[in-house]
């Protein structure tokens, strides 16, 4: 079976992004390729759960914005998570407008990201009414560390959610 590239998909896609743009995008520009992970979920009752996963992103809309599909666990097992971030700079704000949808568990996030020292740091609210802090650390050409946070107002401390801990696997 030969497999082609509709319209929708060859139109979304980029080989990267525009000249006039292309510093700007250096913030989330390493994340483009293939990545493996594993992933740990820590549940409000102290369970502790466990998956692989995998996660592939790439230039959008003309190099002005980059997509991700997080899927998790790896394929061809059943989706516990199967969403796309959508990560747009803009230059008025100096910083990234972060949407997350994961359409499989109706969760969805809005957040802005910019770089703190050698992190880079996602604040925002989510679908269920609480503060968001979603953070990429240990950064490398082939590896990262993503904490996800929360907590329901400013003044409780932060909870960490989720982690990931992720290997390229194509560039």
């Amino acid at each position: 079976m030969t497999m082609t590239i509709s319209p929708f998909l060859t139109a979304l896609g980029s080989e990267g992004p525009p000249a006039d743009r292309a510093k700007d995008m250096d913030l989330y520009g390493w994340l483009i390729g293939s990545w493996e992970m594993d992933s740990v979920h820590y549940l409000d009752d102290g369970t502790i759960q466990k998956w692989n996963g995998e996660c592939h992103c790439g230039w959008v809309l003309e190099g002005r914005a980059i997509q991700d599909i997080w899927i998790r666990p790896k394929r061809p097992a059943p989706s516990t998570m199967y969403g796309t971030t959508l990560r747009i700079f803009d230059p008025g704000i100096d910083g990234w407008h972060i949407i997350w949808n994961d359409p499989l568990n109706q969760d969805y996030s809005r957040q802005i990201g910019r770089a703190e020292g050698k992190d880079i740091v996602q604040i925002g609210d989510d679908s269920r009414g609480l503060k968001t802090r979603w953070r990429f650390t240990e950064i490398t050409a082939n590896s990262f560390h993503w904490i996800g946070e929360e907590r329901p107002s400013e003044s409780d401390p932060w909870q960490i959610t989720y982690e990931h801990l992720a290997r390229r696997t194509n560039p």
